[in-house]
C-alpha cells in the first residue's frame, strides 16, 4: 500500500523505520508538527519523525493544522491508500480522514478501551496497573474510540518510569503497526468495535497532577513519581523552592516517620508518607542537574524535623 505517516515525537520514529523497512508498503510521505522552538536559543528544530523522514529522502508535510486547504490537496495528490499514525499531536477533521480509503489507524499505548487520550502510559503507572499495552484502531471523531485491529501487551515492571515504559511499547507497537498495515492491505484483518465497558481517560498530565501529596501513601508516591518521569516531573517543596523527585522507594520497615518529614544519613535519605516510609534515591533542585539525594541532603545541610511539602 501507499502510506503517508503522520507522528512527531521520538516515540514515532520507531513505527516510522519499521514501516520504511517493509517490501510491502511505500512511505510516500510523512505528516508531522510544524517545527518549533527549543533550547536556550529558543531557534526553531524540526520533530524527530521530520529528521528521520528528511534522512530517508521523503517528501515531510508541515501543516499548521490538518484542515488547511493546502495540506488535503497535497495530500489528495499523494493518492495515500492508508495513513499510519503515531502520536502526531492534532486532531485530524473529517475532510482528512475520509482522503485515504482504508483511513487514518493510530498506535495507541493502552489496551483500548483502557486510557483513552493524551497520556495513557503515564496514567497506567498512576493506577498501578501491572499490564498494559498497545493497540491499532481506525481514527474516528471520538477520542480515541474507533474500532480496533489489533494489541500487543506489555507487563509494567515495579520500578518503570513512563519513559522505560514508552521505550518498551514504541518498539513493540511499530510490529504492531506494521502487521496491521499487512492485514489491512490483504484483507485478512478487520477492526472490532470497542466494548462500552471498561472505558478508562487519560488526560495529558501537568504540573500540578505532578505536585506529591505526602499524606498519600508510599506506594501511590512511588507511582507518582515514576509516572511523571521524565516529564513533567514529580515535584514537592524544601524551603519554599521546588524539588523533583526522580526516583524513589517504598521502604515498609520505616513506619516512625511523619507524612513529609526528613530523615537525613551519611548515605540514605528517608522521607514519611500516610503510610511508611519512601527513600528519595534521586533528586533535582530548582536550576540544578539531578543528583543523589544523599549528595543533595549533606548539602542543604537537612535540620532535625525539617519536612518536604511546606
Amino acid at each position: 500500500m501507499k502510506l503517508v505517516f503522520a507522528g512527531t515525537p521520538e516515540v514515532a520514529v520507531p513505527a516510522l523505520d519499521a514501516l520504511l523497512a517493509s517490501r510491502r508498503h511505500e512511505v510516500a510521505a510523512v505528516v508531522t508538527r510544524p517545527d518549533a522552538p527549543a533550547g536556550r536559543g529558543r531557534r526553531l528544530v524540526a520533530s524527530p519523525v521530520a529528521e528521520r523522514a528528511e534522512e530517508a529522502g521523503i517528501e515531510v508535510l508541515k501543516p499548521a493544522r490538518p484542515k488547511d486547504p493546502e495540506f488535503l490537496e497535497r495530500l489528495r495528490e499523494i493518492g495515500p491508500d492508508c495513513c499510519p499514525v503515531v502520536a502526531y499531536g492534532a486532531l485530524l477533521p473529517r475532510v482528512a480522514l475520509d482522503v485515504p480509503a482504508h483511513g487514518w489507524v493510530n498506535l495507541h499505548f493502552s489496551l483500548l478501551p483502557a486510557w483513552r487520550g493524551a497520556a495513557p502510559v503515564q496514567h497506567a503507572i498512576m493506577a498501578g496497573d501491572e499490564i498494559t499495552g498497545a493497540s491499532t484502531f481506525l481514527i474516528e471523531e471520538g477520542l480515541d474510540s474507533g474500532p480496533v485491529y489489533g494489541t500487543v501487551t506489555e507487563e509494567i515492571r515495579a520500578t518503570d518510569t513512563s519513559g522505560d515504559l514508552l521505550t518498551r511499547l514504541a518498539f513493540a507497537g511499530a510490529g504492531l503497526l506494521a502487521a496491521t498495515m499487512d492485514g489491512i492491505e490483504d484483507g485478512t484483518l478487520k477492526a472490532v468495535p470497542q466494548p462500552a465497558d471498561g472505558v478508562t481517560l487519560a488526560p495529558k498530565v501537568n504540573v500540578e497532577d505532578a505536585h506529591l501529596d505526602w499524606n498519600a501513601p508510599a506506594l501511590r508516591v512511588d507511582r507518582v513519581v515514576r509516572g511523571c518521569t521524565p516529564a513533567p516531573g514529580a515535584w514537592t517543596l524544601f524551603r519554599g523552592e521546588r524539588l523533583k523527585l526522580v526516583q524513589v522507594a517504598p521502604v515498609p520497615d520505616r513506619t516512625d516517620l511523619a507524612p513529609g518529614q526528613i530523615s537525613a544519613r551519611k548515605n540514605n535519605v528517608y522521607v514519611g508518607t500516610g503510610s511508611y516510609g519512601v527513600e528519595l534515591l534521586w533528586v533535582q533542585a530548582q536550576g540544578k542537574k539531578p543528583m543523589r539525594a544523599a549528595d543533595w541532603a549533606r548539602g542543604v545541610r537537612i535540620a532535625e524535623g525539617e519536612r518536604l511539602g511546606g
